[in-house]
């Protein structure tokens, strides 16, 4: 997977439209035409990551807690954030759609799907909240030894953004090993592709939710995506989910 280049993150929430708008996005687009994913190069800094990560112990931020292991859905936690989400990543989600809303637009004319997305975050959560899917879904993920995240996609209802992101907060090598980010892309009359995503603290990688569509001899067809984490080996790691449509 070619890399993104790296732009220096924002030193606060106030600068993160900014620093969004900054990155390379025709770089980015042509990774996720081409792989279904992309990494978007120190997001967030170190500062940004810990202070994200240090709200996971305040229940307050939070509107439910998800053990894995009790639904089959892997071994670890993790927690949806309440309305009204916390400053950054209620800037980080309309910033981050703006560029990605035509890369949704421009997948579904070419599988033949109808639904195009509104220009702006904020449009676009109208329609969920109107069909009755208000329940924020940016969530934060946290692993400790021996955890793991099963391969799944983030649906929650009718209305889905057919692309997410996810940012890694701690550190690799310092702060956990093992958890690489994994991706299958499951391909008609052929055996599954995977890709294993390698991510730095405040790196974020821009993925597909559901399917995306691929070029083929015969014309366009559909791939069905699915993601998940390898097992922690040791330490602690959180990631910061950054998912565009609200649930039922």
């Amino acid at each position: 997977m070619a890399i993104a280049k790296r732009v220096a993150a924002p030193d606060s929430g106030a600068d993160i439209a900014a620093h969004v708008d900054a990155l390379d996005w025709p770089q980015i687009t042509a990774e996720l035409d081409s792989q279904g994913c992309a990494i978007l190069k120190n997001l967030l800094t170190p500062d940004q990551c810990r202070a994200i990560a240090a709200l996971y112990p305040d229940d307050a931020r939070f509107r439910s807690r998800i053990v894995m292991g009790r639904h089959g859905f892997g071994r670890g936690e993790y927690k949806y954030f309440a309305y009204p989400l916390p400053d950054l990543i209620a800037q980080l989600r309309p910033a981050l759609y703006a560029h990605l809303q035509a890369v949704a637009n421009r997948w579904n004319e070419a599988m033949g799907i109808d639904i195009r997305y509104p220009g702006t975050h904020a449009a676009f959560l109208k329609r969920c909240h109107d069909a009755g899917q208000a329940r924020p879904t940016p969530l934060l993920l946290q692993y400790e030894a021996g955890d793991y995240n099963c391969l799944h996609q983030d649906l929650y209802g009718e209305h889905v953004f057919p692309l997410q992101v996810a940012i890694l907060l701690s550190e690799p090598g310092r702060d956990f090993s093992g958890g690489e980010f994994v991706l299958t892309e499951q391909r008609p009359r052929m055996q599954s592709r995977a890709e294993v995503v390698p991510l730095a603290q405040g790196d974020a990688v821009a993925f597909a939710v559901h399917h995306r569509p691929v070029q083929g001899t015969r014309g366009t067809y559909r791939v069905n995506l699915r993601h998940g984490v390898s097992r922690i080996r040791s330490g602690q790691r959180h990631t910061l989910g950054v998912i565009f449509h609200d649930a039922k």
